[in-house]
């Protein structure tokens, strides 16, 4: 069942059981999935990392974790979609590795809607330690297709 999270306790649960990623630097809203007792996943969603779509319309689901219960992630991605639509938002998106099947996306009703070719956010301006998968990614997205122009 779904079930209210910080972000303190969805990013402690992300640095526990992530498998190649650490928390997200900041958030919008959480959820989580529990029997009741014990959390199974959770789900963190903020602003799009990308700055050419952060165009105040579109959120992005930058963490999903879970301990591999059946249907967790799923859960997970849809509720994160109804959650950004009940607030106002046309669109949520999050990325994938690659080789990630991306079946919860799918079974949540989300649509693929192209990959990167991957890469390091570090620039000669602004120097980074890469401290994530460099590879391709699988793009996908739940809501109304990306506008050409920002909200005005």
């Amino acid at each position: 069942m779904l079930q209210p999270i910080t972000f303190e306790e969805a990013a402690s649960f992300v640095d526990r059981f992530h498998r190649h990623h650490k928390r997200p630097q900041g958030y919008k809203f959480c959820v989580a999935v529990g029997d009741g007792e014990t959390v199974l996943g959770v789900a963190i969603v903020g602003r799009p990392v990308g700055r050419m779509v952060d165009d105040g319309w579109t959120l992005e689901v930058t963490r999903v974790c879970t301990t591999g219960h059946k249907n967790a992630a799923s859960m997970l991605y849809g509720a994160c979609w109804r959650a950004a639509k009940a607030l106002g938002y046309k669109r949520i998106r999050t990325a994938t590795l690659a080789e990630e099947p991306g079946t919860s996306l799918v079974a949540a009703g989300w649509t693929r809607i192209g990959t990167t070719p991957g890469g390091s956010w570090s620039r000669v301006t602004r120097p980074r330690i890469d401290k994530h998968p460099l590879g391709p990614k699988t793009l996908w997205q739940a809501g109304e297709p990306r506008a050409l122009t920002a909200k005005t």
